[in-house]
């Protein structure tokens, strides 16, 4: 097979060689779109730029990844990561970056993920979401040496990370709906190989025990942080005629509530529901939702913050930022009329 050069990469991306060299090494005087093309042209064709080269010229490519496991419509069709994005590609402006998105969506590519990125160089560092506890993406990033950080908690204190205060902002839930007199009180979770998920559930589940409402075993029922998801959970829930339901995400509220109202009863009078993330779904239901907002865009900024650290001073110890939430309070627990007694 002929070795690819950077003369065919730029021919394959429709430009001139000497272009096509400053979008690999992330020079000035490239447009980003065509930067975007060559790179394009680099990943699908396992291009590996000199790197040596690069090493002596004393430059970094100024771009930054940012890895997501999550399948395209996943991502695309949850405001979580929409804000997220937002949050991270505003500070990559302001900061004279460049992003570049990595969807981890199939085994293979999780594993040629930390090779590829230590192989060309193409980034400076990767913010990773958090998923699962286990995750072997985690090891294999430590040991290729690549600068990255975490949004959410990895299960590993010596890594940069922000996250929010998901402990706290669940006991905010918990005793909100203590005040508003429930005692019967089920809980929809996120899968709990999820820090974030498990983190709620105990929060929460502190919450209730510190005012001597233990929470049932049988009330605690655990989805995946989809609409469809927390449906089906609910409806096994409601078997245990609960009086308020906490789902570990807006999303999940949302089928939380439409499970609840198939059944013939009324939120929030028969069940009050509250959710977590404060984002759209929030606002598209009837009644409007309840939650604990956090807040996403700020967690991007943060972790671009972090990482920009490591590339530029490794030295320096791993950071861990969280984030406070705060209680929103709408008519899925507090009819309008009973509301401004309630929020102080």
């Amino acid at each position: 097979m002929t070795k690819l050069t950077l003369e065919r990469v730029a021919e394959l991306a429709g430009v001139s060689r000497s272009t096509a060299s400053r979008a690999i090494n992330g020079q000035d005087g490239v447009r980003p779109e065509i930067r975007r093309r060559v790179l394009d042209v680099v990943e699908i064709t396992g291009f590996v730029p000199h790197a040596a080269a690069r090493s002596l010229a004393g430059q970094r490519s100024n771009i930054l990844g940012l890895a997501i496991r999550q399948t395209t419509e996943q991502v695309f069709s949850d405001p979580f990561f929409a804000g997220l994005v937002q949050g991270i590609s505003g500070a990559c402006n302001a900061q004279d970056q460049t992003l570049s998105l990595f969807l981890l969506q199939s085994a293979d590519g999780e594993d040629r993920l930390p090779v590829r990125m230590l192989r060309t160089k193409l980034v400076d560092g990767l913010i990773v979401t958090a998923t699962f506890t286990d995750d072997p993406l985690v090891w294999q990033l430590s040991e290729s040496g690549i600068p990255f950080v975490m949004v959410g908690e990895a299960g590993q204190p010596d890594l940069s990370s922000v996250e929010a205060d998901n402990d706290g902002g669940a006991a905010l839930a918990a005793r909100h709906l203590l005040e508003l007199g429930r005692r019967h009180m089920a809980t929809v979770t996120g899968p709990l190989r999820n820090s974030a998920a498990a983190r709620r559930l105990l929060g929460f589940e502190r919450a209730l025990a510190a005012e001597g409402v233990p929470l049932d075993p049988r009330l605690v029922a655990e989805a995946d942080f989809t609409e469809e998801g927390a449906y089906a959970a609910t409806v096994q829930l409601l078997d245990g005629a609960p009086d308020a339901i906490f789902a570990a995400s807006d999303r999940m509220g949302v089928g939380v509530m439409r499970a609840v109202k198939d059944a013939g009863l009324h939120v929030p009078d028969d069940v009050a529901v509250i959710g977590f993330d404060d984002l759209s779904p929030a606002l598209e239901t009837e009644p409007q939702l309840t939650t604990v907002r956090q807040e996403v865009a700020q967690l991007g900024t943060v972790a671009v913050d972090l990482l920009l650290e490591r590339v530029r001073t490794p030295e320096v110890p791993p950071r861990r930022v969280e984030l406070p939430t705060t209680l929103v309070v709408r008519g899925s627990t507090v009819p309008t009329a009973q509301r401004e007694v309630l929020v102080r």
